[in-house]
């Protein structure tokens, strides 16, 4: 079902000072700041061998992010996400075996214009899940 560690997501209430204090002490670099208006995020991405750290800031109060921020005033892991060869087919699998997914992948897109979902922590030991494609997927949904 999951094929790869995508990437690990950091809620930050800055995103360019995030940028600086990674790169200043951890030598590491981000990629290019894009915005997902469907998500209400700006994001950027941090390309490691083996996943990305993915560092997203609000683009408004009404954000998922803004809430998780209200919560978590410095900011920290909000999700994390696995690959799969089929994200609509992943998710409805899931779904019949009881687990609660968040958004429906046939419309929710990540900042690619890929297919995404989530599953709620409950159904995964407390934490929240992105799933979307593995890649060199094909894209399905």
């Amino acid at each position: 079902m999951f094929s790869t560690l995508c990437h690990v997501s950091i809620a930050v209430p800055d995103l360019q000072a995030a940028i600086d204090i990674l790169a200043r002490r951890y030598g590491l670099v981000a990629g290019e700041i894009r915005e997902n208006p469907q998500q209400q995020v700006r994001m950027t991405y941090i390309e490691l061998a083996n996943a990305k750290i993915e560092l997203m800031a609000p683009t408004g109060p009404a954000s998922p992010i803004a809430a998780f921020l209200a919560r978590n005033p410095r900011g920290g892991i909000h999700h994390f996400s696995l690959g799969t060869d089929d994200v609509v087919a992943t998710a409805a699998a899931l779904h019949g075996d009881g687990v609660q997914v968040l958004g429906d992948p046939s419309t929710q897109r990540n900042v690619h214009g890929e297919p995404i979902a989530f599953l709620h922590p409950r159904d995964f030991l407390g934490a929240l899940v992105e799933i979307e494609p593995a890649a060199g997927t094909k894209l399905h949904g």
